[in-house]
């Protein structure tokens, strides 16, 4: 099959474009008509994006511990993704049962396709790893930008990769771009989230755009929140209420109205990096300066992690073998379910 581009059809054009792209089973766009009653679109303009921002993380000096991303794989173990390689551990144990070899890359963000290969966004391009070999694929196609911040299998099984310079849509199997987007209001996509409708919410520099997943067309901005820029998404599985982190804090967006419905006082003025619903309908919310445990409805703070191995959390994987994965700039923790502490993991925090 051919290589499928519809970035200039879709995105040159914006909302003049008068129908969407749904994937057929083969993997080909198809040209479908496009409705969406919920919302009315905004008017994007089809310009450059602007230069490069400073608010996105630094390439690592030497060595470094800093774990950025977790992700569980279908056998139930834990991924690990560091400043230093490319690991799984049973997460019950803590065994390390799998490295891969991934020299002279900087991971940023993990994710599994349908079929079980391992994403690796890094700051130097998109790799993909075949857990049963330990084969590391470096994906050579054309994406916006190379330093990769997030990635997303939506529902249908894509991938969405967001990067510093926008973001792209890509079908794993063939391997196939199926568009990009560069003129991404607020630039770089930071954070990705699926709501309960299946759509693709994004965290900029500048606040949130909502994506139709079947169409790659944007459907809402949301530029007014609170903190401006967005570092970390999460769907609440509840109430479907998206929640945001920032430098400034914690919002809540009802994804219907595309509104803030709620600042979360609490945690006002902390600097939000990594957030995650738990099995318990909990929240946990990793910032800069520690880790908290959150009462979705009220806002509360119901706990407090200390002996972290640093203060400033990267990754969250709850109900992850009984415990709490937490990715720290110095290494990699856990909290046994009903504990009040953490612990580190030798294998991954400096001695």
């Amino acid at each position: 099959m051919g290589r499928v581009c519809l970035t200039t059809l879709i995105f040159s054009t914006f909302w003049g474009f008068s129908s969407s792209l749904l994937s057929s089973s083969s993997g080909v766009a198809i040209a479908q008509p496009f409705v969406d009653s919920m919302t009315v679109p905004p008017s994007f303009p089809a310009t450059a994006p602007p230069p490069p921002r400073t608010n996105v993380p630094n390439l690592p000096q030497g060595t470094d511990y800093r774990v950025s991303a977790l992700q569980t794989d279908s056998t139930g173990g834990l991924w690990i993704g560091s400043w230093r390689g490319l690991s799984r551990i049973n997460p019950n144990t803590g065994e390390v049962l799998q490295e891969v070899s991934l020299p002279n890359y900087t991971i940023g963000s993990l994710v599994m396709d349908k079929v079980g290969r391992i994403w690796v966004g890094t700051y130097e391009g998109l790799l993909r790893v075949d857990p049963r070999s330990n084969e590391v694929t470096a994906q050579t196609i054309n994406l916006p930008s190379p330093r990769i911040l997030s990635l997303l299998i939506d529902r249908r099984g894509y991938l969405w990769v967001g990067t510093d310079r926008g973001i792209a849509l890509i079908s794993p199997d063939e391997g196939l771009v199926m568009t990009t987007w560069e003129a991404l209001p607020g630039v770089s996509a930071n954070a990705f989230t699926l709501d309960q409708e299946g759509q693709l919410w994004i965290g900029t520099l500048e606040g949130l755009v909502r994506v139709n997943t079947a169409s790659a067309l944007p459907l809402r901005r949301i530029p007014q929140i609170i903190g401006g820029l967005v570092q970390t998404l999460a769907t609440n599985p509840g109430d479907g209420s998206v929640w945001a982190g920032t430098p400034s804090g914690l919002v809540v967006i009802n994804p219907r109205s595309g509104t803030v419905s709620r600042v979360i006082n609490s945690v006002s003025d902390r600097n939000i990096t990594s957030i995650r619903f738990a099995n318990d309908g909990s929240l946990w919310v990793g910032m800069e300066d520690g880790l908290l445990k959150l009462d979705p409805p009220s806002g509360a703070i119901t706990g407090q992690i200390p002996n972290l191995p640093s203060s400033r959390i990267m990754a969250l994987s709850p109900n992850t073998g009984n415990k709490l994965w937490i990715g720290t700039s110095l290494g990699l923790a856990w909290v046994l379910d009903g504990s009040a502490t953490a612990r580190s993991h030798l294998g991954f925090t400096p001695q």
